[in-house]
């Protein structure tokens, strides 16, 4: 991003870092107060990337066009068997073509939730599984939330979502027909999905998620729509070689690089959030999964 201040792209680049769990809160800030004179400019950038949930809702659990409630549900071989999410199903009576929705590694918060009354709002059934549900839940706060699921056992969550898709597959107000997306680690899983459900998963679409492994590939049978920020090293150095994949499998695929953008553009809570970037990848999404989900 060429445009971006070289003291703000260094704070975007450590919060990234924060994000992922590599440091914590207290050196994220400590860190971000050491790159600028008196570290005033540097500190404030920091400060004003932590998520503001309370301004960043765009669809209010009490519309008119939706249906939401918390629900429970078996998930054998996970992290402890049960798991708890978040249903939102369009008005209506149904049944609906269905979307699950994962958080990022800390948590069903309420951003995440707020995509699922998107999706909801849009004509799909939505599930936002809570992987910490094993762990009592998303506590209220990124912090905790990325440290408890962190803790977890990595494999056994993503067999919760595993569980999480089979279930909203097979829910009664589903037609049957299943889309998955999801957000960072959400996006990586939604590639997870794709390899391990193969024809049971009708459509993915990851945001700015690793790819999986190149041989895992050809496994895939569900119809991709794959989301990059353009400032996003880590992410980005798996697009190649899973495009290359994707291609030579003959895969229905698209794949997109939103410019300006950093890691989290979707997310409208903190100010890596790019609006035009955001709805542009909304309107995708919705418009694929209404090509692979609707007779």
């Amino acid at each position: 991003m060429k445009d971006l201040d070289p003291v703000k792209r260094s704070v975007y680049r450590l919060y990234d870092q924060y994000c992922h769990g590599e440091i914590d809160r207290r050196q994220f800030f400590k860190r971000a107060a050491a790159m600028s004179i008196g570290g005033l400019s540097a500190l404030s950038i920091a400060e004003s990337l932590i998520p503001d949930y309370a301004k960043a809702q765009e669809i209010s659990f009490t519309d008119e066009r939706i249906k939401p409630r918390y629900v429970e549900y078996s998930s054998p071989g996970g992290n402890s068997g049960a798991m708890k999410g978040y249903l939102v199903a369009p008005a209506g009576e149904g049944p609906f073509p269905a979307v699950l929705v994962m958080h990022e590694n800390r948590g069903l918060n309420p951003y995440i939730e707020d995509v699922a009354r998107r999706a909801a709002a849009a004509g799909f059934l939505a599930l936002a599984p809570d992987g910490l549900s094993p762990a009592g839940g998303y506590p209220g706060n990124d912090d905790d939330g990325r440290a408890m699921q962190s803790a977890l056992n990595a494999d056994k969550l993503r067999i919760d979502m595993l569980n999480s898709a089979k279930f909203l597959k097979e829910h009664e107000l589903s037609t049957g027909k299943l889309g998955a997306t999801g957000f960072c680690w959400g996006g990586a899983t939604t590639n997870y999905l794709a390899v391990n459900m193969g024809e049971d998963l009708q459509a993915g679409v990851p945001f700015y998620g690793r790819a999986p492994a190149t041989s895992d590939v050809p496994k895939i049978r569900a119809a991709m729509l794959v989301h990059y920020a353009e400032d996003d090293d880590g992410v980005n150095a798996t697009k190649a070689d899973y495009e290359a994949a994707l291609t030579a499998h003959g895969a229905t695929f698209e794949m997109h690089t939103y410019l300006g953008t950093l890691h989290g553009f979707h997310n409208n809570s903190t100010p890596r959030y790019n609006k035009e970037a955001a709805e542009l990848a909304w309107q995708r999404t919705v418009a694929f999964f209404n090509t692979h989900l609707r007779d």
